[in-house]
């Protein structure tokens, strides 16, 4: 993980005596999910639960490649009430953007009072992932997706947005949830298989963790995808 600089990004804090991870709050003395505020220094800190955001688990369970940086877009597929979204929106700053996509109305108004009101660089949309190109006039291109969606077939819909909307030589990260594609089998197996999905269509696959014990039979894996013209 970078090192958070001054003023932006995500980093590590001291806090009752213990390592926690935290985000540089992007709109001060405002909390969404009821995370602590800290201040270190002159700045705010918003503490960020692994139990509560799959990204934080994944940065604890050893993830390297995180291009999740200040001024960076963020396409984010299954964005849900927004936990993890804001604190993307803490790290990406003012000059980024995250394009957070949502098919349940009740969970985008929640979604959006939470978190899309109060912040500037965060847009909502209401619409299904499956149907990439009905939002692409809305977003254009983007430097990352973040796919987080409780679906049998959720790397083929991270592909298809990746398709769509993916910079070249950006990156996918994606959150595999084994129970939501197959229950008969091993979450290893799986994990396995979807890892091969991405390979067979051009994404250069840079790591896989698993998420236990913070979400049990989950894994993210971080890729590249490098597109046809890479070839």
């Amino acid at each position: 993980m970078r090192e958070g600089r001054k003023g932006s990004g995500n980093q590590f804090i001291t806090l009752d005596g213990k390592k926690r991870l935290a985000t540089v709050n992007l709109v001060p003395s405002s909390t969404v999910y009821g995370e602590r505020l800290i201040i270190i220094d002159g700045i705010e800190y918003r503490t960020w639960d692994p139990f509560r955001s799959k990204l934080a688990a994944g940065v604890l369970k050893g993830l390297r490649n995180f291009p999740f940086v200040e001024g960076v877009s963020v396409l984010y597929l299954g964005v849900s009430t927004g936990t993890t979204a804001s604190h993307l929106s803490d790290i990406v700053g003012e000059e980024g953007v995250i394009y957070g996509v949502e098919f349940a109305h009740r969970v985008m108004r929640e979604f959006v009072d939470r978190v899309a009101k109060n912040r500037i660089n965060v847009i909502p949309i209401v619409e299904d992932a499956r149907r990439p190109e009905r939002y692409f006039h809305l977003i254009g291109k983007v430097d990352v997706v973040y796919c987080d969606i409780a679906q049998a077939d959720q790397t083929e819909i991270a592909m298809s947005n990746c398709r769509k909307h993916l910079n070249r030589g950006g990156y996918l990260i994606l959150v595999v949830k084994a129970r939501s594609i197959d229950v008969t089998r091993t979450p290893k197996q799986l994990f396995r298989k979807e890892r091969q999905k991405l390979k067979k269509n051009d994404f250069e696959v840079e790591q896989m963790v698993e998420l236990d014990p913070f979400d049990r039979d989950h894994a993210m894996i971080s890729a590249r995808w490098r597109n046809k013209e890479d070839h």
